[in-house]
């Protein structure tokens, strides 16, 4: 393959798409800020000399710096990795349009328009026949209205048989959790609802309301697609990510999305599992879906799926649905198939040229107080050891052979520890192990050691796949 590929992002994902790149033949550039300066994604490269390759930039969401490092290194793409401009579609237009081109290596700009919008997802969902969480698909602007949405969604559930029936009301311009209160009696919603669009008036311009019912007793899985410009849509089957942190952060995921070791489901695992790929592909094929992406989903107790959103980006998790996942015998790496088709591949294979075998699980280990809200911890790493094996991988931008400042402009996210095995129960023994065999010390400005959440991964691996 030829050209050279800007980096925009920092930390491991940027390490795994440099090795990528690498895999490809292709050459890169790296950005970097001054709190990086000691990450290993800066440190592996050139920051001087006539074969400099990484650039200092203010801030990795200054567009004007990364476009003109990437002029000045003449890049022919760029590669966003996860957050920052990963879903900005106005970045990827701009960057696609500009006098001097260059490749975003993701899904078309107006595909990341469109299902960036979640209540444009929804309504296009709703019109293919794809389950969303009950409840409204455009902004509601007249009081009335709404109330007999909200008595309707109350009914609904009655119907059901929940004991604590309640729905969301949101500003429909918000995001980010801003702009949502929680209503359990339909005396409550009036002032609820008026509170909301003067909130969202306030904040957003915008008074329009959604309206939706609170699910609280799911699982929430997600459905990893690769596609192609050339109209070709795989899936690598799903995962489960519903162990996260209070702030909704992942924190262990696995694949497959259900395994009946795990949990005696009130419902057909297997059948539930494939018809979310079913309806992922199906939204996939109407918008034209032409790269890397991931469906996410939402599942009740009683094996109903409802669509979240679409992730129209790699995800951080990705290498969970890769190491279950074999076409000619090789686990994929979806960073690199991304990259590939994103520079106008062919994907090259068939659905039925991959193969899902065993289990994987995903630890995410972050320097961070679990005991009190996920607080994160900030001081310098001394000592970081993680063990090797034929069945693990760790990501990671922390070295090893040095100490390592946290820098605290970022989320102290330490290290990915992917490991796998012939099923769940394996996986979850050998994820045990790597846990065991960790050793991470250090300190902050006042001596005290540092604190890790590797006690809560631990202590979570049983609730894996669980109601």
């Amino acid at each position: 393959m030829q050209g050279k590929v800007l980096i925009a992002n920092r930390g491991e994902i940027a390490i795994r798409i440099m090795e990528a790149c690498q895999d490809l033949n292709l050459d890169y550039v790296v950005v970097y800020t001054d709190a990086d300066k000691d990450s290993e994604h800066v440190q592996r490269n050139r920051t001087s000399g006539s074969k400099q390759n990484a650039w200092r930039i203010t801030n990795y969401t200054d567009s004007n710096d990364i476009l003109a490092v990437a002029d000045h290194t003449l890049c022919t793409a760029i590669h966003p990795g996860y957050g920052f401009f990963s879903e900005d579609f106005r970045f990827a237009r701009r960057v696609t349009l500009r006098d001097r081109p260059l490749v975003f290596i993701g899904p078309n700009w107006e595909v990341i328009k469109n299902l960036g919008d979640k209540i444009n997802t929804k309504r296009v969902a709703n019109k293919l026949g794809i389950p969303t969480i009950p409840g409204t698909d455009s902004p509601i602007y007249n009081e009335m209205e709404a109330e007999e949405i909200a008595q309707h969604l109350f009914e609904v559930q009655d119907e059901q048989g929940l004991e604590a029936p309640s729905i969301l009301v949101k500003a429909a311009a918000g995001g980010g959790g801003m702009g949502i209160e929680e209503v359990t009696r339909i005396e409550q919603f009036r002032k609820t609802y008026r509170q909301v669009q003067n909130y969202a008036k306030r904040q957003f311009g915008d008074g329009g309301v959604l309206i939706e019912q609170q699910l609280r007793d799911f699982n929430h899985l997600e459905v990893q697609l690769v596609c192609s410009r050339h109209d070709e849509r795989l899936h690598f089957s799903s995962r489960n990510c519903t162990i996260q942190s209070t702030g909704r952060q992942k924190r262990i995921e696995a694949a497959p999305g259900f395994d009946d070791s795990c949990y005696a489901y009130d419902f057909d695992a297997q059948s539930v599992l494939d018809k979310v790929v079913e309806y992922s592909l199906k939204l996939a094929d109407y918008v034209y879906y032409d790269n890397v992406g991931t469906w996410e989903w939402i599942v009740s107790r009683n094996g109903q799926p409802y669509l979240l959103e679409v992730n129209t980006r790699i995800q951080v998790e990705n290498d969970v649905s890769a190491r279950i996942s074999y076409v000619n015998d090789k686990h994929p790496n979806l960073i690199r198939e991304q990259i590939r088709l994103a520079l106008g591949d062919e994907i090259g294979y068939s659905q039925k040229d991959i193969q899902f075998k065993g289990a994987s699980i995903e630890l995410r280990i972050v320097a961070e107080n679990t005991q009190r809200d996920f607080a994160p911890w900030i001081g310098t790493i001394t000592k970081f050891d993680m063990p090797t094996h034929d069945w693990s991988v760790v990501y990671t931008h922390v070295p090893s052979d040095r100490t390592y400042p946290i820098p605290s402009e970022y989320d102290p996210n330490l290290a990915l520890a992917l490991v796998w095995g012939e099923n769940m129960d394996q996986a979850k023994n050998r994820a045990l192990q790597f846990i065991d065999q960790t050793i991470i010390e250090g300190n902050d400005s006042s001596g005290d050691n540092i604190i890790t959440n590797l006690e809560y991964l631990r202590n979570n691996l049983d609730r894996l796949l669980t109601f």
